[in-house]
């Protein structure tokens, strides 16, 4: 059966569309008040590991909100414990990993994973989400770029700089690429099966390649980017999004990816001008400023779809939704561009 909304899909390809598609990163999740509900009666690992709940989740969105597709409710850390390190998600602080890997001898611990076994209820919801979406919009499935699950691996948890994973690979580089490899690896052997188990688009979140200077992204980042786009670019399409990466584009846009996304720190124009005409671009809504007045919100949509144009281009927001939106300004956003006219 076909989709009945294929806008995603088709701005992808490139063709041509009457309108962009929306989405929003992080749609599935904490600005709404069904997500909370259950985030207040399940612990974090539990929402995602659950197929019937993070189908659940993954199709708020879809009817409250009113996208152009749903991205499966999951968590990039996934793949870190398919490898055999432990993840916990500590309240009001975030992801934290007691064993960190910093040494030679921490690799010991590292397990090529199994990811039909190990990862098997995200394929489970997958399905899952497929059936209950019934051809109304695409699904996107995602990872994180092997450059930001080794900050977490290295850092054993989130920073502001990340200043130990980054001196891990700059005094042992060697360590640094054999962790990335693997990272690799792993990631597309999970992708893969998720595009088995139904999703129609990819995307990479490098969330902390902007903490590489562009001679360092060129070197812990953009290859492994490559290589994972490479693996699965002729199954599905790839997005790629860094956060603060806008000096990668022109080489993000090398590697087959259909799409890059782009944060809110560059103008469409710039964005456009680095990236070159021939690749879709997503983004670049400051998330914050879905707390503005509603007519300020569609005041500055139509000026973003204005300054990239309608045709090779996703709107998105430059980020995930922030937690305190209000859902009718998330609507007011979705509805901003579903209602674009020139």
């Amino acid at each position: 059966m076909e989709l009945q909304n294929d806008l995603l899909l088709r701005a992808l390809r490139g063709e041509e569309v009457p309108r962009p598609p929306v989405w929003m990163m992080r749609q599935a999740g904490r600005y709404l008040p069904d997500f909370m509900k259950l985030k207040e009666k399940y612990p974090f690992f539990e929402r995602i590991s659950n197929p019937e709940m993070a189908t659940e989740i993954t199709m708020q969105p879809i009817d409250q909100v009113g996208v152009d597709a749903a991205i499966l409710f999951s968590d990039i850390l996934v793949i870190p414990q398919a490898m055999g390190i432990e993840v916990q998600m500590v309240p009001g602080k975030g992801p934290y990993l007691p064993n960190p890997i910093r040494e030679e001898k921490d690799f010991d611990r590292l397990v090529t994973p199994d990811v039909y076994d190990s990862l098997g209820y995200v394929y489970e919801a997958i399905k899952l989400t497929k059936k209950a979406l019934n051809n109304r919009v695409p699904l996107i499935g995602f990872a994180g770029s092997p450059w930001t699950i080794l900050c977490y691996m290295v850092e054993g948890q989130g920073s502001k700089e990340f200043s130990t994973a980054k001196s891990f690979c700059f005094h042992r580089p060697d360590l640094a690429h054999k962790l990335l490899n693997a990272i690799t690896d792993a990631t597309i052997a999970y992708l893969k099966g998720k595009i088995e188990a139904g999703v129609d688009v990819i995307q990479l979140f490098d969330s902390w390649g902007g903490m590489l200077s562009q001679k360092d992204y060129a070197e812990f980042s953009l290859p492994y980017l490559d290589k994972i786009t490479k693996a699965l670019m002729d199954d599905v399409p790839v997005v790629l999004f860094g956060k603060g990466c806008w000096y990668a584009l022109g080489d993000m846009s090398k590697t087959g990816a259909s799409a890059l996304g782009v944060d809110w720190t560059v103008t469409p124009q710039q964005a456009r001008e680095f990236a070159g005409p021939d690749i879709t671009l997503q983004g670049n809504f400051d998330p914050s400023r879905l707390l503005s007045p509603i007519p300020v919100i569609e005041k500055m949509v139509k000026e973003m779809i204005d300054a990239f144009g309608t045709q090779r281009y996703i709107a998105n927001l430059g980020h995930g939704i922030l937690p305190h939106v209000p859902v009718d300004h998330a609507k007011a956003f979705v509805n901003a561009v579903k209602n674009y006219q020139k």
